[in-house]
C-alpha cells in the first residue's frame, strides 16, 4: 500500500520550501530520463525509485578514493539503485553496512560481508540479494554495534551547497532523525551523495528544518566538497508524524519504546 502521508513534505507545506523542492525535483526528473537506467519494478517512476544512471561506477570510483570511505568500518547505505556498485565494493572490501528496506516498512537490514559467498557480491548488492544475504537488525542492535562512521545516499537532486532532495517521501530525513536520537550519527558524521551530473543543482538552496546537508557529492565527472554553513537537524520530529506512518514503520515504534513514548 502506498503511503498517503510523508514526513518530508509536511515541513515543506509550512512555507515556500515545498514549491521550491517540487520545482527543482520535477526539473531534474525531466533531465534524468535521458541518463537513468529503468528499475525492474518502477521503470522510470522517479517518485518511487532513485534510479541507477549511466556512469554511476565512475562516481563510485571517486567516492571510494575518499578517506571517509577508506577509514570507515560501519556504514549506513540507502537502498537507492545508483548505490548498487558501492554496496558491491563494500562487500568486496569487507565493510559491513546497514541498509533500510523499501519505505522502511520492514525496518533495516545488516549485510555482513563474510556471509556473502565468493563471487556473489554483485548479486548481494542488489535489493533482492540484500534480502537473501542480509539479516534484519533493530535499532537497539545497531546501537550495540556502535556509531556509523559513514552515510551514503542517492538523491533526486542535490545542490552544490549540500541540500539534498529525495523522492519526496522524507525517508532519509526520518532515518537520520532516528539515528541522531540514538547517538549513532551527529554533525561530524560524513554524509556523501552519489548523483548524475544532471542531478546537481547550481542554485544555493535554503535547507528546511528537516533537510540533511551532505558533505560531498560524487558525480561521474567530479567530486564536490560542500562548505556547509548550516547545521543538520537532530531527532525525530514526532509532532510531524501521522499515527498511520508510525504504525507502518517498525523502527519508529521501537524508538518510541526506547524513549518511553509508547
Amino acid at each position: 500500500m502506498k503511503r498517503k502521508f510523508h514526513y518530508y513534505e509536511t515541513v515543506k507545506r509550512k512555507g515556500i520550501a515545498m514549491s521550491t523542492s517540487k520545482v527543482v525535483r520535477e526539473r531534474i526528473w525531466t533531465k534524468l530520463h535521458d541518463v537513468a537506467k529503468p528499475d525492474t519494478r518502477f521503470h522510470l517512476n522517479f517518485a518511487e525509485v532513485i534510479p541507477d544512471f549511466e556512469g554511476s561506477e565512475k562516481a563510485t570510483d571517486l567516492l571510494v578514493a575518499e578517506d571517509a570511505y577508506t577509514d570507515s568500518t560501519f556504514a549506513f547505505i540507502t537502498p537507492d539503485n545508483c548505490l548498487a556498485d558501492l554496496r558491491r565494493r563494500m562487500i568486496e572490501d569487507g565493510k559491513p553496512f546497514v541498509m533500510s528496506t523499501y519505505g522502511i516498512y520492514r525496518g533495516f537490514v545488516l549485510l555482513e560481508p563474510e556471509n556473502v559467498p565468493e563471487g556473489a557480491a554483485l548479486y548481494a548488492s542488489w535489493l533482492d540479494g540484500m534480502e537473501h544475504f542480509g539479516a534484519p537488525i533493530t535499532l537497539e542492535e545497531i546501537a550495540k554495534r556502535g556509531r556509523f562512521d559513514l552515510m551514503v545516499t542517492g538523491a533526486s537532486a542535490v545542490s552544490k551547497n549540500g541540500v539534498r532532495f529525495g523522492k519526496g517521501h522524507g525517508f532519509f530525513d526520518l532515518e537520520w532523525g532516528m539515528f541522531t536520537d540514538l547517538g549513532l550519527v551527529d554533525e561530524t558524521t560524513p554524509v556523501l551523495a552519489v548523483v548524475h551530473d544532471v542531478q546537481l543543482v547550481e542554485d544555493q538552496l535554503q535547507p528546511s528544518e528537516t533537510d540533511i546537508l551532505v558533505d560531498k557529492i560524487a558525480t561521474p565527472s567530479e567530486l564536490y566538497t560542500v562548505e556547509r554553513r548550516a547545521k543538520r537537524p537532530s531527532g525525530v520530529k514526532w509532532p510531524l508524524l501521522d499515527p498511520k506512518q508510525i504504525a507502518e514503520t517498525p523502527p519508529l515504534q521501537e524508538l518510541q519504546r526506547i524513549q518511553g513514548l509508547a
